[in-house]
């Protein structure tokens, strides 16, 4: 019996799709056929730093040179209020990654952050990155800008951030920014800073960055390791806390999705982050570009992976 011109169709479409392994679907009347579905976007981590752990204020650190202690008795001078600064910095391993202090003004904290490579065009505008106004401000120059509780200028050829989120008058801000720029050729510490536990990840991290890193900043917070790795368009970052009692990312809506380590892991694309509990240990992995761009979970779990047995001892 010889097939009917329907059947025709739906012999060719079969054979066809034996041949090429694809998938179509057709309906009965004969429409058109109804395409697979797209690929998923790549997620592109859209932050400008990694979280911190907790207890990054200056209490803990890294010692020596920083620009916090260094303007303490000038602004006490200046003011003509008690000006004091935490002893220890921490780098944030943003994009441009800052080196950390805390000045305290009558008590009131106010971070300032002092780029770790010298500045890039964009860097002040990455700065800037979720700041809802933003003015000149004169006083520190033409590329100098004001926003809300946040002033971002050139000094020497660094970026400086200085936040006062516990609330700082203008003038106040303004001359602790002023100290802080004429600090900063004295203050500023050298690119590699690196601690010998860190350098099992170091290929892994070259490799993320595309190149041989300029920056290293590694060093212990109450005992628990810091390693960042960087250059002017990439960082790495694994940062191990000890005794935290959540993890804050966990409590997203909608859940982050599982990862494969610790107990329990979680993998964060739009943050470029993995972060993982291993007993008294959370740990977390983030990995930052300009321009973004996707960093998937095997990446970012070859990065951590030969420090594991660091963290599992």
């Amino acid at each position: 019996m010889r097939p009917r011109p329907g059947q025709l169709c739906a012999l060719a479409c079969a054979f066809a799709l034996a041949a090429s392994g694809c998938s179509v679907a057709r309906n009965a009347n004969g429409a058109r056929p109804i395409p697979s579905p797209s690929p998923a976007p790549a997620v592109v981590p859209t932050v400008v730093a990694p979280p911190q752990a907790e207890g990054l204020d200056g209490t803990a650190g890294a010692p020596g040179p920083q620009v916090c202690t260094a303007i303490t008795r000038t602004l006490t001078a200046s003011l003509k209020v008690t000006v004091t600064a935490k002893p220890n910095a921490w780098n944030d391993a943003g994009l441009p990654a800052l080196d950390l202090c805390t000045l305290l003004v009558e008590g009131r904290p106010v971070t300032i952050g002092v780029s770790a490579l010298p500045r890039q065009p964009d860097s002040l505008e990455r700065l800037l990155s979720g700041a809802a106004s933003r003015e000149p401000l004169a006083e520190l120059g033409p590329d100098a800008r004001i926003a809300d509780s946040l002033i971002v200028f050139p000094a020497a050829d660094r970026a400086v951030q200085l936040k006062a989120n516990g609330g700082i008058d203008r003038a106040r801000a303004v001359a602790v920014a002023l100290a802080v720029r004429d600090a900063v050729p004295k203050t500023v510490r050298n690119a590699r800073q690196s601690d010998s536990a860190c350098q099992v990840s170091n290929s892994a991290a070259e490799q993320f960055v595309g190149a041989h890193v300029q920056l290293r900043r590694d060093y212990r917070v109450n005992g628990a390791l810091t390693c960042i790795w960087g250059t002017y368009d990439a960082t790495v970052a694994v940062v191990e806390a000890f005794d935290q009692s959540t993890i804050p990312e966990a409590q997203r809506v909608p859940p982050p999705r599982l990862a494969p380590i610790g107990q329990p892991g979680y993998y964060l694309p739009d943050a470029g982050e993995l972060v993982f509990r291993q007993g008294r240990r959370v740990v977390r992995v983030t990995g930052l570009t300009n321009p973004s761009r996707e960093i998937s979970l095997e990446t970012l779990l070859g990065l951590v992976d030969p420090l594991l047995p660091l963290f599992l001892r």
